[in-house]
């Protein structure tokens, strides 16, 4: 992994990245983008939204080509978008797509909509949505449709080499907000592993980055809305 990035936390579980050429901004919720759309002109923007839960799609997004005509949109295949005149690329569990430099895969959520392994030169990025082992205390029944839904799709993914993985850790699920993240790094091993999903619960990014302190995956947390770093 040569190239560097920029990422910037936006909130949740949007961030944006920025390479040597793209711009990708995922799950935009809240948070301030407005300056980058404009002081980027020579970069081309890839807006992707994994579900249509509001706090991963945020219609706001589609009023962005206003600004920058050429924006292309990735979509999950349950979002309604009224817009006809705007570049949208809508995708469903398991269908690729080539765009511009991109190549991208959608791969199942566990929940609503998709996940995304996009592929920016040599850089591989994944982005779970709401992809997760959601480990609620419910029916012993529930309880294991959702680890085996949850671990069958992991292993679908499994061999995909992944840089950099963008995965919840829920405080919601309390004793078990890590769970899905454990199982995702030791199955996976992303090069780097971002928490996200954690809305206004910092502090269980310190947690788990304790918890994983001999990780094989590097743990990169942030905590603050508009915190950003390069990679």
């Amino acid at each position: 992994m040569t190239n560097s990035m920029r990422i910037k936390y936006l909130y949740h579980s949007g961030f944006l990245v920025e390479t040597n050429t793209n711009l990708l901004i995922f799950d935009y919720y809240q948070g301030s983008v407005d300056s980058l759309l404009k002081e980027s002109p020579n970069k081309n923007i890839f807006i992707f939204s994994s579900h249509s839960h509001p706090d991963h799609y945020n219609p706001i997004i589609l009023e962005w080509h206003k600004c920058r005509p050429n924006i292309q949109y990735i979509l999950s295949n349950d979002i309604n978008v009224p817009q006809q005149n705007i570049n949208v690329n809508f995708i469903a569990p398991y269908q690729t797509l080539k765009i511009g430099n991109l190549s991208i895969k959608a791969y199942n959520s566990t929940d609503l909509g998709v996940a995304f392994l996009v592929q920016d030169e040599e850089i591989r990025y994944f982005h779970a949505g709401d992809l997760n082992w959601w480990y609620w205390i419910d029916s012993p029944e529930e309880m294991m449709k959702a680890e085996k839904n949850f671990k069958e799709e992991i292993q679908k993914i499994k061999g995909e080499a992944i840089d950099v993985a963008f995965f919840p850790v829920d405080p919601r699920l309390e004793l078990n907000y890590s769970a899905g993240a454990e199982y995702f790094i030791q199955e996976l091993s992303p090069r780097i592993f971002i928490p996200m999903h954690f809305a206004d619960s910092p502090d269980i990014v310190t947690k788990f980055e304790a918890k994983m302190k001999d990780s094989p995956s590097r743990i990169v947390k942030f905590s603050q809305k508009g915190q950003e770093l390069i990679l």
